[in-house]
């Protein structure tokens, strides 16, 4: 089977007993090779200044905090990228707040650098990281209008935005009900129109934010009518909520194992004829990593060497010693990848600057 109706998928997000296995040992046979996928980054926060207020969020800042990231200057940016090129990164991952720049003290820095707004400046920070380094931008910033997808694009090798979940009811928990970008409405916009502007794609889903199995059978369901006339999307993003203490969801209780089994199950089936990589986080599963592979998860997605998960800062990345092991007693070969996949590699997905980079990068893995 191939073509899985929303009544398979929630069969498979509800499955107990030996059900499970009989599912995961489904996966196998849509496995094209034995090989696991990782970038090898360095993860940049332009500024930690956000719009949004989500429950379980670890990255945003009051503008207030003096510890606060309110926005980094293109020396200060220059200077990690040439540290994570000594460390033979190829994926700059740049980060920040959605509509940063409706905040005063963002707004009051990005003039004095000589800009109007926040697209422009990662526009320009982009275009640095393409001129003075060997790493390939991936920018992660919220919802876009296609007019700054569109900028974007250009200097950009791929990018990405999580659409948690399709549910406008989660708008009303505390998960995102201080967070007007969440709207999945909005998110499901700005994929689509990444998709019309081919601009390869990453996305994915949250669980255990108070969602139902239905809600998760419709957003994987949502992601895939988006890829299915567009073919953006590269890789889907399976992350677990982890519980912290400085977060409001502090008391919400996590996704269990079994939870992420299926999930990572129903998402690999469910798009098994898209030839769509299944990303599962492993800095937020340290000790049940390998299960995700078992379950058809093929990418781990990007891990640096150098700087630390800003969005999950209690959790750090795995080395890479420690990755390359989990994957080998697993069965499986590690190997690096870039943030853009192969098939995304010429003149129909990038311009010219961007693909001639690409492949230098590509020849020279």
């Amino acid at each position: 089977m191939t073509n899985y109706s929303k009544e398979d998928i929630l069969s498979i997000l509800n499955a107990k007993d030996s059900d499970i296995l009989k599912y995961m040992s489904e996966t196998a046979q849509y496995r094209k090779d034995n090989l696991i996928t990782y970038s090898k980054n360095v993860f940049i926060p332009l500024t930690e200044i956000c719009r949004n207020d989500c429950g379980y969020c670890n990255f945003k800042k009051d503008p207030a905090d003096k510890e606060a990231i309110i926005l980094k200057t293109k020396e200060e940016v220059l200077n990690e990228l040439k540290i994570a090129e000594e460390y033979g990164c190829k994926e700059a991952l740049f980060t920040f707040g959605e509509d940063a720049d409706e905040e005063e003290v963002v707004l009051k820095r990005l003039n004095e650098f000589g800009y109007d707004n926040m697209v422009d400046y990662v526009v320009d920070i982009c275009q640095m990281t393409l001129d003075e380094t060997i790493l390939l931008p991936h920018s992660n910033g919220g919802n876009f209008s296609y007019e700054a997808l569109k900028k974007l694009k250009e200097v950009n090798a791929s990018m990405g935005l999580m659409l948690e979940n399709s549910s406008k009811r989660l708008m009303e928990l505390p998960t995102h009900n201080k967070s007007p970008g969440k709207d999945p409405e909005l998110r499901l916009k700005t994929i689509t129109n990444a998709g019309k502007l081919k601009i390869p794609y990453t996305t994915g889903i949250l669980i255990g934010i108070g969602e139902t199995t239905e809600e998760i059978a419709d957003s994987l369901f949502a992601i895939k009518e988006i890829n299915d006339e567009y073919g953006h999307i590269q890789e889907i993003i399976i992350q677990n909520f982890t519980s912290t203490p400085d977060i409001e969801m502090c008391d919400w209780p996590e996704p269990s194992l079994l939870d992420m089994i299926r999930t990572v199950t129903a998402a690999t089936l469910l798009f098994s004829d898209s030839d769509v990589s299944i990303q599962v986080p492993p800095n937020l599963n340290y000790d049940t990593a390998q299960v995700f592979l078992l379950c058809g998860a093929d990418d781990w997605g990007g891990v640096s060497p150098v700087s630390q998960d800003y969005v999950n800062p209690t959790s750090p990345w795995p080395t890479l010693d420690t990755l390359d092991n989990l994957t080998s007693d697993a069965g499986f070969e590690l190997i690096e990848r870039l943030c853009i996949y192969e098939k995304y590699i010429n003149d129909e997905w990038l311009n010219d600057a961007l693909l001639e980079k690409t492949l230098s990068l590509l020849k020279h893995q």
